[in-house]
């Protein structure tokens, strides 16, 4: 298996950091009882984090696989097709 290079493990470690803060934030403000359209538009913007995240970690994991393992590179292509089928 090939693992992220630390630079883009950081960076990705971070995005998720920040989606994990939207996430408490967003049930917080369910629990205050915070209007419905605050609360939608705080899920369309975790949502976007995700994609973004997911874009992110894609491209690395590809880069970092043609790299390490040339001969690989078909076989990550494949999995990353496999999950993108899996997004709604």
């Amino acid at each position: 298996m090939v693992a992220l290079p630390p630079e883009a493990e950081r960076r990705l470690i971070l995005r998720l950091r920040r989606i994990e803060g939207q996430a408490r934030g967003i049930a917080r403000m369910v629990r205050e009882g915070r209007d419905c359209r605050e609360v939608l538009e705080q899920l369309a913007a975790l949502q976007a984090a995700a994609r973004q995240a997911f874009r992110f970690a894609s491209r690395a994991y590809l880069q970092a696989c043609a790299a390490e393992e040339p001969g690989q590179a078909a076989r990550a292509l494949q999995t990353l097709l496999a999950a993108l089928e899996r997004l709604p």
